[in-house]
């Protein structure tokens, strides 16, 4: 029996900003989710998310079984197999978005963060960089599962205190980790069991930003568990609140799971790639890419005869309506 989840997501730009930045990821097939923040102004961080989106979804669905033989791609751990293909699919992601920055005047400085989750057997990796969050929901409180890469993360850690988001006013966006900044990327991963009936949450710090965690917590106890409803809720209580930012979250249900002897790992930072590794990942992108625009060209062929079917159901409607209005006329003239 492989694990089951159901999920819910919803994206909303808010109600100050003039685009949406963020991109969510749901593959319930592959169990895979992903809440990403783009950042660039223009439409470059829009570029920047619904890129790292992209990268994870091709890779999970076309890419497992390579991506885990590629040993030139090796993360330094060992990890599961969600978990490699994650934090691979993760530095692959960087990498493009580093490499169409540079090479695109009008996507200079682009980047997004990430909080992306695996799951398999009864576990479940989780990978971030940057300040989109991952918690777990339970029946009292929110637990949180990843650290902000951020400057308000790093004050509060050095000084061993503990601001609210109401306190935090400067610096509040700053953060010091994304992908697509540098070359290489260094990636926060951890391993947790999970079990029927266990809930999460992902979302960007156009929620966490704003709330703290118990009065997003407030929120959701009002759903009663039903993950669509908190979904919808959450984003309209981030308006609510004024919508300074774009707001994202996806919530996750796990139904069942196939029992392993997996232990969970510690929250732990991988090291960023080293030369060899980027030329690899340089190589995996053309893959990718021929991959991407073979299924956009299948996508626009299907398109294209669906729109021709429809076209000949049109005509042939046409014709017999008009042979149908010519038999009656013929009847009436008798």
């Amino acid at each position: 029996m492989a694990i089951v989840c159901k999920a819910a997501g919803k994206t909303d730009k808010g109600l100050v900003r003039q685009g949406n930045e963020d991109h969510l990821l749901i593959d319930s097939h592959h169990n895979l989710y992903a809440v990403c923040d783009g950042m660039g102004g223009a439409q470059a961080g829009e570029v920047a998310s619904l890129t790292a989106s992209q990268i994870l979804g091709v890779s999970f669905k076309h890419f497992q079984e390579d991506l885990l033989k590629d040993s030139l791609l090796d993360v330094g751990v060992n990890l599961p197999a969600g978990g490699d293909i994650l934090v691979k699919s993760i530095r692959l992601a960087n990498r493009e978005i580093h490499n169409r920055a540079v090479n695109d005047t009008t996507l200079a400085g682009m980047g997004t963060t990430i909080v992306a989750v695996a799951l398999e057997s009864d576990i479940m990796s989780i990978a971030h960089v940057g300040d989109s969050r991952c918690y777990q929901i339970t029946e009292r409180n929110l637990i949180p599962l990843t650290v902000d890469h951020s400057w308000v993360q790093e004050l509060q850690d050095s000084q061993g205190i503990k601001l609210s988001e109401h306190e935090v006013t400067v610096g509040r966006n700053v953060i010091t980790r994304a992908l697509g900044v540098r070359k290489n990327v260094e990636v926060d991963y951890r391993l947790i069991k999970v079990r029927p009936g266990d809930m999460f949450l992902l979302c960007s710090d156009g929620l966490c930003g704003y709330a703290d965690d118990g009065e997003i917590f407030d929120v959701v106890k009002r759903c009663e568990g039903n993950i669509e409803k908190i979904a919808d809720l959450l984003v309209k209580s981030a308006n609510e609140r004024g919508g300074m930012d774009n707001v994202t979250v996806v919530v996750i249900k796990v139904e069942k799971v196939d029992e392993s002897d997996k232990e969970p790992l510690d929250m732990m930072t991988l090291p960023s790639e080293n030369d060899p590794q980027l030329q690899a990942e340089d190589g995996w992108l053309i893959r990718l890419k021929d991959k991407q625009e073979q299924m956009a060209a299948q996508k626009s062929e299907v398109e294209v005869h669906g729109s021709a079917k429809k076209s000949t159901l049109i005509a042939i409607f046409a014709a017999f309506l008009i042979v149908a209005v010519v038999i009656l006329i013929l009847f009436s003239g008798k």
